[in-house]
């Protein structure tokens, strides 16, 4: 298995611009930036993906597209998350024939499944593949809340190896790493920094699809060279910019449009960004040097 560490940019899906289907082109031109970026790895369909707006057949396009572009150069993980479990065992074993370093799953999101449908919904996933999985932990969607105890359980599954913990209890980094050990690796959904400095080993970037190079320079600097002073001054440079951004896919397709990687609107039910989001947005990539200002 391969070795998951640093700032992976979970990547938005792009759309043509009426939204009726991927833009393969664009998807490609974006995945190249990110490698030629210093992103360490990315991550396909996952939230910010939009990978409940996506048809199956789109999906397989997805995944050969990114795996082919990529060539084996940086990791590349693939959400595969599913209401029941029969469909998600189908996404995963199709991302791995088709190339798939690892594998991204968010609980069953809607039936409110309790601890041992839980276990068993990934122990299923888990032997039906060979390739790592992260757990994505993020109740405030999935309205399912895979607490440190859980993890730990879910860790003696040979091929759980990772968890992308979004809770927003920074607390938990040190409770899953001392219930689960060395079978888990934590990546920070949210307060990257924070995380790094308890132990987490990566990030689930939503910003480093607009700023990959800075987001993989956050966890280098902090991780890396063990200067957390420096890392600092580095993630409140970015934290405008993650605040504004995380969870908000209209904003994070408009900044990609504004950095010169357009990527289409989100799908419907979502709405694109709104003009006073978008000038928002274009203020703060000036600030951080990452957009020309047009009044200089």
């Amino acid at each position: 298995m391969k070795d998951f560490r640093g700032s992976y940019s979970v990547l938005v899906t792009p759309f043509t611009e009426d939204g009726s289907a991927v833009d393969e082109k664009a998807l490609r031109s974006l995945v190249e930036w990110q490698v030629e970026q210093g992103a360490p790895g990315i991550i396909m369909l996952g939230s910010t993906g939009e990978f409940l707006c996506v048809t199956d057949d789109e999906r397989t396009c997805i995944v050969e597209a990114t795996v082919d572009q990529i060539k084996g150069r940086i990791p590349v993980i693939m959400g595969t998350a599913a209401e029941w479990t029969e469909v998600a065992i189908r996404y995963s074993k199709e991302a791995e024939d088709l190339g798939a370093d690892g594998l991204m799953i968010v609980p069953p999101y809607y039936c409110e499944p309790k601890d041992e449908e839980i276990f068993t919904h990934y122990r299923r996933i888990g032997e039906a593949v060979s390739i790592p999985i992260m757990l994505y932990n993020n109740p405030f969607y999935s309205n399912v809340d895979l607490r440190p105890e859980m993890v730990a359980r879910l860790a003696e599954i040979d091929t759980i190896r990772y968890i992308k913990e979004s809770s927003g209890d920074i607390a938990r980094v040190q409770a899953i790493m001392r219930l689960a050990g060395e079978n888990m690796t934590v990546f920070a959904g949210y307060h990257a920094y924070d995380a790094f400095l308890l132990g987490a080993k990566g990030w689930v970037s939503v910003s480093g699809n607009f700023m990959p190079r800075l987001s993989a320079q956050l966890f280098d600097v902090t991780v890396g060279q063990s200067d957390p002073v420096a890392g600092l001054a580095l993630y409140d440079r970015m934290l405008p910019l993650i605040n504004a951004t995380d969870g908000y896919i209209a904003r994070t397709k408009a900044a990609l449009e504004l950095v010169g990687m357009p990527s289409g609107r989100p799908r419907a039910p979502r709405l694109p960004a709104t003009a006073e989001d978008v000038e928002m947005l274009r203020r703060m990539l000036v600030e951080i040097g990452l957009l020309a200002d047009k009044a200089a």
